[in-house]
């Protein structure tokens, strides 16, 4: 029964990591990127630690992975932060979808993409 609850939440960790590569491929904006990127990664690092815990058992190892877990909660937000702001302050060039037509939104996604910047 541990064996499959293991299996399980590594599974679900790696399918959330899944998406989180997805997102940081798929999403225009630097921001939104980070956003899948610390969000979803910590989710996904989270579930895969908290099947070490299952399986292993010990105490010691419980206590590392609770320790862990909490490092990443207080740090992937404080670091997401820190690069928007200077992803702000910089002056990167945000994604603008004003104007864009709900079925023509790949197209768009595509033409401002392909197009070279001077």
């Amino acid at each position: 029964m541990i064996e499959i609850v293991t299996g399980s939440l590594i599974i679900l960790g790696g399918f959330f990591a899944v998406i989180g590569a997805l997102g940081l491929v798929r999403l225009p904006d630097v921001l939104l990127r980070m956003h899948a990127s610390t969000k979803i990664g910590t989710l996904a690092c989270g579930l895969i630690l908290l099947s070490c815990a299952v399986i292993f058992g010990t105490s010691d190892i419980i206590i590392r992975v609770i320790a862990i877990v909490l490092f990443i909660l207080l740090t992937a937000p404080i670091g997401a932060h820190m690069m928007g702001r200077s992803v702000v302050s910089t002056g990167v060039p945000l994604w603008k979808n004003e104007g864009i037509e709900e079925g023509k939104l790949d197209t768009a996604l595509h033409e401002e993409h392909s197009t070279p910047k001077s």
